[in-house]
């Protein structure tokens, strides 16, 4: 029985007008420009006609491992179509049952549509043959504007690399490097330079790997381009060791100009202390420390030894003690100089003070000196004039004396006598 339905079932296969299920989508990769609208074709040829169909379009997984995503799915027998929802309002489907046709429609394609599409179709008592096919659908995206790096110290003998990257581009862009010398001339690549990915990698750089460096971007859209100009210093002129020296110095005279301003401030404020403490007539013996007494004595004068002397002299034989006492001892001495040199100083002024006093007072006397000249040769010069006969002239400023407007004077004066004597001239 079953030698039988075997070779029943051979005997059919080969009869002629026996087929099979047959999906098929045309071209195996489809590729279209980011934002346009898309049709994925399928054509589908049953073997029996079909009193119900299922057609389903789905997309690759985004990850490995995961399920197909299901774009959509028909039925024939109600002529229903459900569209999931990541694709509603962007995928349709275009079916024509008795010519066999089920194409996809999606609008306004995307990055993202870069996958592997599915069609199926199911026909109940047809699953023999090729029931699904795939295409790869390739969004055509222009490269972006490449953006140009340098990795690594620009300087003498050092190796960098320079980078160029797209962020986006479909199918991937493809990189080539080019480079100009200071001249603008095209620079011979060195035979070690290497360009791959959009890395080129340069060694041993040197003041001639100076220049002017272009990496294109390109892939079958169009192209881009960004250029980098790099500058390669001596390790001497690296700007930022450079500024991190620069740095430290500026911070190293801060904090000497703040030291200065302490130092500077505190020994102020010690002056005007010294300075009123010396106006309120602190005097020098003030700041002598007593002197100790020596071994043996009593400062006592009566000879007489306190126990309480005897306690502090025990504990000044204390070497702590002692240093402690020591130091301020040296800190007062040291106060002490400084009074007594400012006293010198007073000393020293006052000094000149009294010089320029006694030199004012010589140069007063020399004054007196002169005004007593000068008084005598003045006396010399009126004796002359006292002595000399002209009488004529004195009795002519007598008479002008009493002329107008004093003539009423001459009428009130009292007249001399005729017989009085004439007045006698004492300086015959």
């Amino acid at each position: 029985m079953d030698w039988r339905f075997f070779i029943w079932t051979l005997l059919c296969l080969s009869r002629p007008g026996v087929e099979a299920l047959n999906v098929d989508i045309p071209e195996d990769l489809y590729e279209f420009a980011r934002g346009d609208n898309i049709t994925l074709p399928c054509n589908f040829k049953p073997s029996i006609k079909p009193s119900l169909i299922i057609i389903t379009w789905s997309a690759e997984a985004e990850a490995a491992g995961a399920k197909e995503k299901l774009i959509l799915t028909h039925y024939s027998s109600t002529a229903v179509t459900d569209i999931s929802p990541p694709y509603e309002g962007r995928a349709s489907l275009d079916v024509d049952v008795d010519q066999g046709k089920a194409n996809l429609k999606l609008s306004s394609i995307k990055m993202e549509d870069n996958k592997v599409f599915e069609c199926r179709v199911q026909i109940p008592r047809d699953d023999e043959g090729k029931p699904v096919d795939t295409a790869k659908l390739v969004v055509l995206v222009a490269p972006s504007v490449p953006i140009c790096a340098v990795e690594g110290k620009k300087e003498y003998g050092q190796n960098i690399n320079l980078t160029c990257k797209s962020e986006e581009g479909s199918p991937p862009p493809t990189y080539k490097w080019q480079g100009r010398d200071v001249r603008n001339m095209p620079r011979v690549p060195d035979p070690r330079t290497t360009d791959k990915d959009g890395i080129l990698s340069l060694y041993n750089i040197s003041k001639d790997t100076s220049g002017y460096y272009i990496c294109t971007s390109s892939n079958k859209i169009r192209s881009a381009q960004c250029n980098i100009t790099l500058a390669v210093m001596p390790p001497t002129m690296n700007l930022g060791s450079t500024g991190t020296i620069i740095g430290i110095v500026a911070g190293v005279i801060g904090l000497i100009a703040i030291i200065v301003i302490v130092y500077c401030c505190r020994r102020k404020k010690k002056k005007k202390q010294q300075d009123a403490e010396y106006a309120m007539g602190v005097r020098e013996d003030e700041y002598h420390d007593k002197e100790e007494a020596k071994n043996g004595e009593s400062r006592h004068p009566d000879g007489q030894e306190d126990p309480v002397d005897i306690r502090d002299r025990r504990e000044e034989r204390s070497e702590r003690n002692y240093d402690d006492r020591q130091s301020d001892y040296d800190d007062r001495r040291s106060d002490y100089d400084d009074r007594r040199d400012r006293r010198r100083d007073y000393d020293d002024r006052r000094s000149d003070y009294d010089d320029r006093r006694s030199d004012y007072d010589d140069r007063r006397s020399d004054y007196d000196d002169r005004r007593s000249d000068y008084d005598d040769r003045r006396d010399r010069y009126d004796e002359p004039y006292n002595r000399r006969d002209d009488r004529g002239r004195r009795d002519h400023y007598d008479d002008r004396r009493y002329d107008e407007p004093y003539d009423d004077r001459e009428s009130s004066r009292p007249r001399v006598p005729a017989n009085k004597p004439p007045k006698k001239d004492y300086d015959d």
